[in-house]
């Protein structure tokens, strides 16, 4: 396989998953091991305005296409780059103006159909794994899914980059994680069954070597919970997590935080803080802090979820960066200089690696930690 980054891969048949990706070559943690530019890819309506719909680079001042001013640019290079696709849109985007609301998918689909391709597609996220938009990225597509995936994806504009996280010798399988592995064995395969129908046999599903911390149980009770008990509260947790996905459409923030309150309280009378439930409300709870402007109580949590993350999640993972970067800023914000910059130092030293030392995300930290130093 040739792609547009480091040769050294080749597509083959791997047994009881199909078509994959080995390494012909070996490669260290950090090497780029390809490229792939997005075949069809649509920006996010929320990021509208704020990236360019053609190389999603963020700026200000971009430019609104003269026709139905709902679509903006970074210059004129890429509006006429962009026009072979827009221009599917552009005179519904005119006749309906705000009230063209298609679905994300709905968009991509059409994208597609105009290339005349059937392939899995991809949510592209920010370095802070904000969603900015969907793609296509058919050699990406090739890649198996592991819960102890080698290689991460990240996303440079609209060209996905895949680098090893792990040591790969040539024969080596690539694989690619397809969800979000904070969570136990039996999560993970129900999630897989249901969005992509296949259960996992990766090695780390095979041995479950993480579900015990991951489900930790409060070590100081006076009675250990019956089973039955843990499976109670893990199905209320379930549901909570579902409720609060939906509460985020039509409640006020404040209501927000006591469902993650309540439920952490509730939890917490059998879970240990680092229970990866308990986590999930914690973030949650962030995240509304954050949206509040609380920043003492956004810092709280944060400090709480961060040491399990960097257990419950593999080596080199974004979620665990994204986290020490908010918390990293947190701490300069409330004058914790010291605190900041030591928070700020572990979220580069896994992005050196899944991004590789000279993307200008990096450099635009390094350049907001010596904005401090002064």
């Amino acid at each position: 396989m040739k792609s547009e980054g480091i040769e050294g891969c080749e597509r083959f048949f791997s047994p009881g998953k199909g078509r994959g990706i080995r390494a012909t070559k070996h490669f260290k943690v950090g090497d780029l091991i390809f490229a792939c530019p997005a075949y069809s890819y649509v920006l996010t309506v929320n990021e509208r305005g704020s990236h360019c719909e053609f190389c999603f680079t963020r700026r200000e001042a971009l430019s609104k296409c003269g026709k139905c001013k709902q679509a903006y640019y970074c210059n004129v290079e890429c509006q006429k780059g962009d026009w072979p696709m827009h221009k599917l849109e552009c005179s519904a985007m005119c006749s309906y103006g705000e009230n063209w609301c298609p679905s994300e998918t709905v968009r991509l689909v059409a994208r597609i159909i105009l290339k005349q391709v059937n392939c899995n597609g991809f949510t592209i996220e920010d370095e802070e794994l904000s969603h900015l938009g969907s793609a296509v990225f058919p050699d990406v597509a090739l890649m198996n899914h592991s819960c102890s995936p080698n290689v991460i994806v990240t996303y440079k504009g609209t060209v996905a980059e895949v680098r090893a996280v792990q040591e790969i010798n040539p024969g080596e399988e690539i694989f690619n994680s397809y969800i979000d592995l904070l969570y136990p064995t039996e999560d993970r395969n129900e999630r897989l069954q249901d969005s992509y129908f296949f259960t996992c046999d990766c090695k780390e599903c095979t041995t479950e070597s993480k579900d015990k911390a991951k489900m930790e149980i409060r070590r100081k009770l006076s009675t250990p919970p019956e089973p039955e008990e843990i499976q109670e509260m893990v199905r209320y947790a379930k549901n909570v997590i579902e409720e609060f996905r939906r509460a985020k459409h039509y409640k006020t923030p404040s209501e927000l935080l006591e469902i993650c309150e309540l439920s952490m309280e509730k939890m917490g009378s059998i879970f240990e803080d680092t229970n990866v439930y308990m986590l999930h409300m914690m973030y949650q709870a962030m995240g509304v802090c954050l949206y509040m402007q609380d920043w003492d109580g956004a810092m709280k949590y944060g400090e709480k979820i961060v040491s399990p993350y960097s257990v419950h999640y593999p080596p080199y993972s974004l979620n665990v960066a994204s986290m020490y970067l908010k918390l990293g800023r947190l701490y300069l914000g409330l004058g914790k200089k010291t605190e900041g910059v030591k928070a700020l130092n572990k979220a580069l030293s896994i992005m050196d690696v899944v991004f590789g030392k000279d993307h200008h995300y990096i450099a635009e930290i390094k350049k907001e930690m010596d904005e401090h130093e002064t």
